[in-house]
């Protein structure tokens, strides 16, 4: 077993000195507002005691801290007064997630995150180890994974073969998708019986090298697929929003709240904002406000700009054996894998400025776990040009070109009506304003009735469907605009959903759920606003195609994915 580097002794004794010197200080205001004998003013000098205590606990969780390869499990052994010891199957791991913000790169540190499927929590962590006991646990986990993989694969193919010779009928098609699947899912518990049966690692350790086919005694070939070159990196940072600006606005403004305030009035009064926040007419106020959020919206796109850059600099996707790894960070450095075998679907997105210059991006959704946003979507292409993100996608899926139909024009008139209802819920509104302050001319917000037709249309022709031999392609949004592909193999459930709207027009909206677990930013991929016979006949073509699917992955062991997709 191993322990940490030394300087995780001294960074987790620290984190709990800082923790626990309040816990000394709170008891003794606590206990003097109870008993007269203790004073409250000698919480200062309780203090050293709970940061003493705390960093002893640090340094006690250090020593108790263990982890090791074993040829079956990675373990890892924690905790001071409960012990806690965890074996993690290499058939279960899904990730090995290896991140270094500023500091930890100068010391040379990094921190490890092996992550498993079926949940997007941290199933263990390493806070911290050095940098080539890092790449060091990447390669051999990852190595022990892919013979796991190899020994699934020969099983099931002498379970085919045994069943070729004895005239064993082949999964009916009424099998469910876990009586198919589950050699292939079930490895943290099917891979503990072949411990016995696990080679030893002989020679040199595995050292990643990212130099395209490098090979070598005891190396890890990786082979690259995509490089964010400098100006496609600008480009997406500059055509891309990302939300967590707006927290971080937000954030600075209730911290800073009163120097931003007067920051804001001076940069209003040159086109006619109050002299003070305190003085000043309707007029002013209003020029302020008008004033306030461009400035508002310009910090917080180049926050964003700036975020994306940072995040997305130096992003190089490559392939080892049947999993893609990336690598990204500027100030953070990230590196972690996508195993090819859990992905459950890609999408291609373009918000309307990247469609104009022509570049898209492709996202893959995994099941369980996923490093982009603790879900299930992460970027395999951040954004290359259109052609080439399709190529890329049609590659990895082996989906042939979509001919995409699209919804009844009865769709478009429903649009016309939500759209029109949202304009005179905005007139309304400026109505209520102007009846209690000192704001006129309410009758001018109703130009957002102009953008009504447009708004709908837009909508209309982003949405589209289509029900291919081997994958359900489905189109839709316009800010937006995702375009995602479903093997019918990953398909969980497909459903038919009527709003009280859609049951009067005789519409409906087909819904398309996979194992992906990232459906809290993107919603479930779903067609919408179809025939509801349409949506019925889809539902039962996508259901006899699942089952054809998995009788013919069962056959032939296939994942119907490339890693190779360039």
């Amino acid at each position: 077993m191993n322990r940490l580097h030394p300087l995780s002794a001294v960074t987790s004794a620290l984190q709990y000195g800082f923790l626990w010197l309040w816990i000394p200080m709170v008891l003794v205001l606590v206990l003097g507002a109870i008993f007269d004998p203790i004073n409250s003013s000698w919480s200062p000098l309780a203090a050293p005691l709970g940061f003493l205590a705390g960093a002893a606990y640090g340094i006690a969780y250090y020593y108790r801290f263990e982890y090791g390869i074993t040829p079956d499990t990675f373990d890892v052994s924690s905790g001071v007064f409960a012990r806690r010891s965890r074996e993690i199957p290499y058939g279960r791991i899904q990730n090995v997630d290896v991140r270094q913000g500023v500091l930890q790169r100068l010391l040379g540190l990094a921190i490890v995150s092996i992550e498993t499927a079926g949940g997007g929590d941290t199933e263990a962590s390493l806070n911290f180890v050095s940098e080539s006991e890092a790449t060091r646990l990447q390669d051999r986990i990852r190595r022990r994974t892919a013979e796991v993989k190899d020994r699934r694969r020969k099983r099931d193919a002498a379970s085919a073969d045994r069943r070729k010779s004895t005239g064993t009928d082949e999964p009916s098609g009424d099998a469910t998708r876990a009586d198919v699947v589950s050699g292939s899912e079930a490895d943290g518990t099917a891979n503990r019986g072949v411990s016995e049966s696990t080679p030893p690692f002989d020679g040199p350790e595995p050292v990643s090298d990212y130099r395209d086919g490098a090979s070598g005694p005891g190396r890890t070939r990786r082979e690259r697929l995509f490089d964010l070159e400098a100006r496609e990196l600008l480009l997406y940072s500059f055509t891309s929003f990302r939300p967590a600006a707006v927290a971080g606005v937000l954030f600075v403004f209730f911290l800073v709240t009163d120097p931003i305030l007067d920051l804001l009035v001076t940069t209003a009064q040159p086109f006619g904002g109050p002299e003070t926040l305190d003085e000043g007419s309707p007029t002013n106020y209003g020029i302020l406000t008008v004033i306030s959020m461009l400035n508002g919206l310009v910090v917080t796109y180049l926050l964003s700009v700036a975020y994306t850059f940072a995040t997305y600099y130096g992003f190089e996707l490559g392939r080892t054996g049947e999993d893609f790894v990336y690598e990204r960070g500027l100030l953070q450095r990230y590196s972690g894998s996508i195993p090819v075998e859990k992905v459950q679907s890609v999408t291609m997105t373009a918000n309307p400025l990247q469609r104009l210059i022509g570049y898209a991006g492709m996202w893959v959704e995994t099941a369980g776990y996923g490093p982009e946003s603790s879900g299930g979507s992460q970027s395999a292409v951040p954004l290359a040009e259109q052609r080439r993100a399709r190529r890329f996608t049609e590659n990895l899926t082996g989906v042939e070109t979509p001919k995409f139909s699209s919804p009844p024009t009865t769709a478009r008139r429903r649009y016309l009506v939500r759209y029109s209802l949202v304009a005179g819920a905005i007139v309304a509104a400026c109505f209520a304003i102007t009846r209690v302050t000192a704001l006129e001319r309410w009758y001018l917000a109703v130009v957002v009735f102009a953008a009504v037709p447009p708004a709908a249309h837009l909508q209309y022709v982003h949405l589209g469907y289509y029900v291919g031999d081997d994958h359900l392609v489905i189109r839709r949004g316009f800010w937006q605009e995702r375009t995602t592909v479903i093997p019918y193999y990953r398909i969980q459930t497909v459903s038919t959903r009527r709003s009280i709207f859609q049951r009067r027009l005789g519409l409906a909206s087909l819904v398309v759920d996979t194992a992906s677990s990232q459906t809290f930013f993107w919603a479930t991929p779903t067609v919408y606003d179809i025939d509801l016979e349409v949506a019925r006949e889809i539902q039962t073509t996508s259901r006899k195609r699942l089952q054809s699917a998995l009788r013919e992955r069962a056959r032939d062991d296939d994942m119907g994915l490339s890693p190779d997709f360039t």
